[in-house]
């Protein structure tokens, strides 16, 4: 599958309840096919356990990091079962080594995008419509735009469920507003307050240059509050020279930073590029940083350097309480998974609000859409006392699909909207060279 397709697929698993599995041509056949007393029956004894689950991610996660949010409240909430995790990357092995050797892993963890590229050519994804209904999960309790996204990338199906979120928030360097008399920024900032500030802080200082505003370009792209989708999943076509929304986000993000006085020239002196997250943390010349709110966790260590604080994104103009999109942590049951009762009995206790809270506290937002479990955000992070509350101020922009060659179109946008910032081309022409080069991209990809 190179792209998720809409058409003729009939989407049935409701937000409401989720009924029996819908359509044909899954991978594999339904383990819980019969009756609902043999499917209750199968459920039990898996529950009864004992039971081996296998996780693996391709994205180089560390052990350490899947025990601390995952797997030592798995071992300890389920001693029937045995919870093993097989590292990918450099000290593991690759997804294509695992295929190969044919070795199981119950539950493939992965990113939206990357989940399906992965997953889908592999024929590893599986419709998990039936446990999900045999085991009673709500997915009413769960964060609307994530769940809206597996009913569309999955056809209808589930052959995945989100578990934790990662939406973007606006980093920001106090001692920096402390030194130039700004003040702080706050969650009911509105867009042009956020760019009066950045103005007041961009600036040369004792020859220093500080800029009042940065962001990862790929990120906020891939994340955009418009909800921009990078291909039509119907045609597989790039969207970047005909949806108008992406002249808007041009000039949300590259042309406004450069009306600032003195930005774009800096910018053209000092890096030829743009602000970056290393000069936000390391070298302590950007005040305000757009980034992903996950930050806190990976760099844990690098931001205690630095005086910061975060606040929500501001709603763009136009979208009264709606932030970026957000990217959820997608778990999937696989077709060779040898036990897919035991695996949804993991997967349902994570989305348990007794385990939400859990990685609440850690810093992680949850996927739940219950304020108890968003009050506990934050507590047990060695950030305690800054401002949460910013992870979920405002409603999550849906979430636009992403074609199995989402990492290719990603690149090529960035590309070409930075040489139209930079005054290298026009944006008409870098928006037309963009989909030339974008849809040369897909045909490599439909051809390999």
């Amino acid at each position: 599958m190179l792209a998720t397709k809409m058409s003729g697929i009939a989407l049935c698993l409701a937000l409401a309840a989720v009924t029996a599995a819908c359509g044909t041509g899954d991978v594999s056949p339904q383990p819980n096919a019969g009756t609902e007393e043999a499917a209750r029956e199968a459920a039990k004894k898996a529950a009864e356990g004992p039971a081996e689950i296998v996780f693996y991610t391709s994205n180089g996660d560390s052990e350490e990091n899947f025990n601390r949010q995952y797997g030592d409240a798995l071992r300890k909430k389920f001693p029937q079962y045995t919870i093993k995790y097989i590292l990918s990357g450099a000290k593991g092995q690759s997804l294509e080594t695992l295929l190969a050797s044919k070795t199981r892993f119950d539950v493939f963890m992965q990113a939206p995008g990357f989940f399906e590229s992965q997953a889908y050519p592999a024929g590893i994804q599986y419709d998990m419509t039936g446990l999900i209904k045999t085991h009673q999960l709500d997915l009413n309790r769960l964060d609307p735009a994530s769940v809206e996204y597996v009913r569309q990338s999955s056809e209808g199906k589930a052959y995945f469920l989100p578990i934790q979120l990662e939406g973007m928030v606006l980093f920001y360097n106090k001692s920096l507003f402390d030194k130039f008399g700004v003040p702080y920024p706050s969650d009911a900032m509105t867009w042009e307050q956020m760019w009066d500030k950045a103005k007041l802080l961009t600036r040369k200082e004792g020859g220093v240059q500080y800029f009042g505003f940065g962001t990862n370009s790929s990120t906020i792209q891939g994340m955009n509050p418009l909800s921009i989708p990078l291909a039509d999943p119907k045609t597989d076509t790039p969207t970047i020279n005909k949806d108008e929304r992406w002249k808007r986000f041009y000039d949300y993000f590259y042309e406004q930073p450069n009306k600032i006085p003195g930005y774009r020239d800096a910018i053209l002196e000092k890096i030829k590029g743009f602000p970056t997250l290393d000069m936000f943390v390391k070298d302590q010349t950007v005040a305000m940083f757009a980034y992903q709110s996950g930050l806190i966790n990976v760099w844990e260590e690098q931001l205690k350097a630095l005086n910061w604080d975060i606040v929500a994104l501001p709603p763009l103009p136009g979208q009264p309480g709606i932030g970026s999109m957000a990217t959820p942590k997608l778990f999937g049951i696989t077709s060779m998974a040898k036990d897919k009762d035991a695996a949804m009995i993991a997967i349902q206790y994570l989305l348990s609000d007794e385990h939400q809270k859990e990685l609440a506290r850690k810093g992680i937002t949850p996927i739940v859409t219950s304020d108890a479990v968003k009050k506990e955000l934050g507590k047990d992070s060695v950030y305690k006392d800054r401002n949460w509350n910013a992870l979920v101020q405002y409603k999550f922009a849906p979430l636009a699909l992403r074609p199995a060659y989402y990492s290719q179109l990603n690149a090529i946008y960035q590309k070409h909207f930075k040489a139209a910032s930079l005054g290298e081309t026009d944006l008409n022409s870098a928006l037309r060279s963009a989909e030339e080069e974008a849809v040369k991209a897909i045909a490599e990809f439909k051809n390999k």
